[in-house]
């Protein structure tokens, strides 16, 4: 079948008298145009994988391939810069990652017209995770010589983000013990079926199977007895871990304060863990609870550039903020001059940890009345850090910390998109974070180069 030129055609209906380009989708180029010519020289993709080719050390990824028999396999830059650009895009799902490398030319500008399948893309991620959140400090360095990360003001907070699990799979230990009997009974019960039948076949048909064969209705039962087990030995493993350092301390102790109630070394039957992200913990939000983490972010006041992060499963904010300013001194090689923060950082020994080290602080301490007075009793640097901010009213630093940081994970979740992790245990979720965190920063990167 021949090409026609459409936009003759349309040119042609009756009542119209105006010329249109034509349009032929059939019409061959003159030369064969590169990948490239499709998408603008000022696109993002363009300075992306710049970024990975030119600026970004991949040695880590590079050194895993080692192997020199099998199919070569694709080249670990691109695939970097892949999964950075589809994070910038707010495509996270593997499937749909690889869906755009097939239909989108953006994507073609970085893979060169390669497609790789949502496996690879999937199993290039879980592998490489944790070097791929280690780029955070490679960028916050571009970010630094930039000019962007000058630490005069910093503002603190964290976000609750949902893990890969469901709060249906969490369980109390109470019923992990009541469930850990019953479904051992049930599946011996199976076992026992299972033999049965297995002597009935080699009767009826010889016995020719191995024996070891277990029918399919077993399996799922099995493996939920698997993961209960596993659930149950880690919390009895942290009851005891608990249990030998509270008499530690205790033995430290003068003898008119030692504890005399016995230490626990088991659980108490209400501690609770997931089947599927045993890392994961049931967290209060504004909008209910979610099974997930919390993660930590510290950013410029003057870029919106992330300089620290990092993720936990601790409900309080409390014990994050000494271990933050010590990585922002870390990734930057420069001292805070200025943090803000909100009540859920508050206590006199962060305060006391936080002026030895030469840093104002602008830090709730607690909500108000309606008269404008603070509730709660707070200590002597608590009671001084009220009346800082009360001084400065409208005007108090500590506003920043609503413009500063809070603009960041509502970019990172509502306008990328991003409210679930997609892997699972605490290793795998802080690498996901610091990868968010560090597309967060390339972009802003790539706005102030560009």
């Amino acid at each position: 079948m021949e090409g026609t030129g459409v936009g003759q055609e349309v040119g042609k209906t009756e009542g119209m008298s105006k010329t249109f380009r034509e349009w032929n989708v059939e019409q061959p180029t003159m030369f064969p145009a590169a990948v490239l010519d499709w998408v603008p020289t000022e696109h993002l993709a363009h300075f992306i994988r710049n970024l990975v080719l030119e600026q970004l050390n991949l040695s880590k990824i590079v050194s895993a391939y080692s192997e020199d028999r099998g199919y070569p396999p694709y080249h670990p830059a691109m695939m970097t810069a892949v999964i950075l650009y589809a994070y910038s895009q707010g495509i996270y799902a593997s499937r749909r990652i690889a869906k755009a490398c097939e239909q989108r030319v953006d994507f073609m500008a970085i893979t060169g017209m390669q497609q790789p399948d949502f496996r690879t893309i999937n199993d290039f991620r879980k592998r490489h995770i944790g070097a791929l959140g280690e780029m955070f400090g490679q960028v916050l360095k571009l970010c630094q010589k930039a000019g962007m990360v000058k630490l005069a003001h910093v503002a603190l907070d964290g976000t609750r983000i949902a893990g890969n699990a469901s709060k249906a799979q969490t369980m109390k230990y109470e019923r992990m013990k009541k469930s850990e009997q019953e479904l051992a009974e049930e599946v011996a019960g199976w076992f026992r079926e299972a033999e049965r039948q297995d002597a009935e076949e080699d009767a009826q048909y010889g016995a020719d199977r191995r024996g070891d064969e277990l029918p399919d209705w077993v399996a799922d039962k099995q493996k939920r007895l698997e993961k209960i087990r596993q659930a149950k030995a880690e919390l009895e493993a942290e009851a005891q871990a608990e249990a030998e350092q509270k008499k530690a301390e205790d033995q430290n102790k003068p003898a008119p304060n030692r504890v005399r109630n016995p230490i626990p070394d088991e659980p108490p039957d209400g501690a609770k863990r997931n089947l599927t992200d045993g890392d994961s913990r049931l967290l209060k939000t504004a909008n209910g609870y979610v099974q997930g983490y919390n993660a930590q972010a510290a950013v410029d006041g003057d870029s919106q550039v992330i300089v620290a992060q990092m993720v936990t499963n601790e409900r309080n904010d409390l014990k994050h903020l000494i271990p933050v300013v010590e990585q922002i001194e870390a990734n930057t090689e420069d001292s805070v001059r200025e943090i803000s923060a909100d009540s859920g950082y508050y206590s006199e020994q962060n305060l006391e940890q936080l002026e030895q080290r030469a840093v104002r602080v602008y830090m709730a301490t607690g909500g108000r009345n309606k008269d404008g007075s603070w509730r709660g009793t707070v200590g002597p640097l608590g009671q001084q850090m009220r009346s800082r901010i009360t001084r400065g009213r409208k005007r108090s630093r500590y506003r920043l910390r609503a413009q500063t940081v809070e603009p960041v994970f509502g970019i990172i979740k509502s306008a990328r998109g991003f409210r679930q992790f997609l892997l699972r245990g605490m290793n795998k979720v802080r690498g996901e974070w610091s990868l968010l965190c560090t597309v967060h920063n390339i972009l802003k990167l790539a706005h102030q180069m560009g």
